[in-house]
């Protein structure tokens, strides 16, 4: 497996471990990534060991965890903009996007999904970076698949995402900033990107990145012998959950390469809370770690990207 499909794989198998997916639901995601019944519960037992049960950190002992209609309205929903689906010529063919623009924007960024493609969940995300004044672009990873709203299983987006190589994803994402640059032109330009999405910023300024004033990946895995010489200029905000061990593992090679580089960046650890956690459609959600991370993602805009 390619280390992009390890994670995803690592990721469905923990998704097991910690009770959100029944083992029958694993083996036939893990299926649809190629991975057989034997490597599959082998995966899961690997994962099983690394991950002890883990406390809900938004529900005391005795409840469920909270839905978003319980938790109440997510940060920057009072303001968010509604969104717009837009294509544009891309390196291999038309891509798709959700498109927020802002009355008045300070500064434009690229939303990056997380590993279900593009949903409602992202373009509200989009929506709310708009409402604070910064023009949001979510981008479809899966555009040349068709687009996510193709596939009617999660799981097969996901399956579908995992047999792309990362160079695909990479020229995708800068085309996301050549359309971001024309529709918002002498602006600054910004990522933020969350599980899987989190992982491509990273990727993206491995891979060399000038544009970028600021990017702020959520809980992604650094890529191995990550080297962010080439994106001099980018202000990086790197969130974790506190009880994420499997993506807290590649922080200090977040940390070691970002002092390589000598770029400005901070890594916070969001404590008591999980992988996920700022998605308010999810079971890991956290309301008050979601408020947290986006107090901080709005300073970090504010300093790095007006």
């Amino acid at each position: 497996m390619t280390p992009l499909q390890r994670y995803i794989a690592e990721e469905i198998a923990t998704d097991h471990v910690d009770g959100l997916l029944s083992r029958r639901e694993a083996l036939r995601r893990l299926g649809l990534l190629g991975i057989g019944a034997t490597a599959a519960s082998a995966l899961i037992a690997a994962c099983g060991e690394k991950r002890p049960a883990q406390p809900q950190a938004s529900a005391p002992a005795g409840t469920t965890a909270p839905t978003t209609a319980a938790a109440g309205s997510p940060p920057g929903m009072d303001t968010a903009v509604p969104t717009e689906p837009i294509t544009w010529a891309g390196p291999r063919g038309e891509l798709q996007g959700a498109w927020a623009p802002a009355q008045n924007p300070r500064g434009a960024v690229l939303v990056i999904h997380e590993n279900k493609g593009l949903n409602d969940w992202v373009r509200s995300v989009a929506g709310r970076l708009a409402g604070t004044g910064y023009s949001a672009l979510a981008i479809d990873l899966l555009s040349e698949e068709g687009g996510s709203a193709t596939f009617s299983d999660p799981a097969e987006a996901t399956a579908a995402l995992a047999k792309v190589e990362p160079p695909r994803f990479i020229a995708d994402l800068r085309s996301g900033l050549d359309e971001l640059t024309r529709r918002v032109p002498d602006r600054k330009l910004g990522a933020v990107g969350f599980c899987f999405g989190g992982g491509m910023v990273w990727q993206l300024l491995a891979a060399g990145e000038p544009r970028l004033a600021a990017a702020v990946p959520f809980y992604g895995p650094t890529p191995e012998d990550a080297d962010f010489a080439g994106s001099k200029g980018v202000a990086v905000l790197g969130i974790y959950g506190a009880l994420d061990d499997r993506v807290n593992a590649s922080e200090p090679v977040a940390r070691a390469a970002l002092e390589q580089a000598g770029l400005t960046f901070e890594l916070v650890t969001e404590p008591g809370a999980d992988h996920a956690f700022f998605n308010d459609t999810g079971k890991r959600y956290d309301p008050a770690a979601a408020a947290e991370a986006w107090k901080r993602l709005q300073d970090w805009l504010s300093r790095h990207l007006t």
